[in-house]
């Protein structure tokens, strides 16, 4: 695994002073991207937190991939843990200091990665059924979610790079402004707000194209207009425990 923590200058502010809590390799990653109306995210958005948009449009992320390398500080990664499936919908906010990713629903295909996120982290997670296959460039990938009362939530389609060129995003753009976050922001059931730090390299980054044959993972019918699709085989990222935010 490379060292997240050689590559800093791109961060938007200084690392946490703490001391990482876990570490985790993501992979294989489709970023699928709709421009939505901002007053369609805003009743989802806890107090605290500013709904934040680009070009006057509020952005939702439907971000499948494949997590593996999980493990604590100093304690290595056990294979029948440590890798899964997992598929989030996000949007992002910020609480006037920090832009953050604010997640609606992450699915995963791991029922101990799930119970322990919605203890530790109070994030939405759901268990579901996934397959995750990569031929060549091309990743086949199905979600079917199964959590107890959960809503429906089901993904299917296929996904590949259609430029050989691996990029990072550009300091001011759309494609910083949906990739390049190093926080995420959830409540307890006491509307409680919380931050969680994370750092990683830079996105590297391809154009590419999906095959999207089911989507009902968001919270609301997603738009008709063509996705902005990207591609990346992924970075390694360290997590930090999450911290109340006043």
């Amino acid at each position: 695994m490379e060292n997240p923590l050689d590559h800093v200058d791109h961060r938007p502010w200084e690392l946490p002073e703490r001391s990482w809590l876990m570490a985790q390799q993501w992979r294989d990653l489709l970023f699928a991207h709709w421009a939505v109306p901002p007053e369609k995210l805003e009743p989802l958005v806890p107090a605290g937190l500013t709904l934040e948009s680009y070009g006057g449009q509020a952005w939702i992320g439907v971000v499948p991939f494949r997590m593996q390398g999980i493990h604590p500080r100093f304690i290595p990664s056990l294979p029948w843990i440590s890798a899964f499936a997992e598929l989030n919908v996000r949007t992002y906010v910020t609480d006037g200091h920090k832009p953050g990713v604010l997640f609606m629903s992450l699915d995963a295909a791991n029922p101990l990665a799930v119970a322990a996120a919605r203890r530790f982290y109070h994030l939405p997670y759901f268990n579901a059924k996934m397959s995750v296959q990569r031929d060549g460039d091309t990743v086949t990938y199905r979600s079917v979610r199964t959590h107890k009362n959960a809503p429906e939530g089901v993904f299917e389609g296929t996904y590949y790079p259609v430029s050989d060129e691996v990029y990072h995003a550009e300091p001011g753009s759309l494609d910083q402004f949906l990739v390049e976050r190093y926080c995420l922001y959830t409540t307890d059931k006491n509307n409680q707000l919380y931050r969680g730090e994370i750092h990683h390299p830079p996105w590297g980054l391809q154009k590419a194209e999906a095959e999207i044959k089911t989507n009902t993972v968001a919270p609301f019918k997603l738009p008709d207009t063509e996705a902005l699709l990207h591609f990346t085989e992924g970075v390694d990222v360290v997590v930090w425990a999450i911290e109340k935010v006043d």
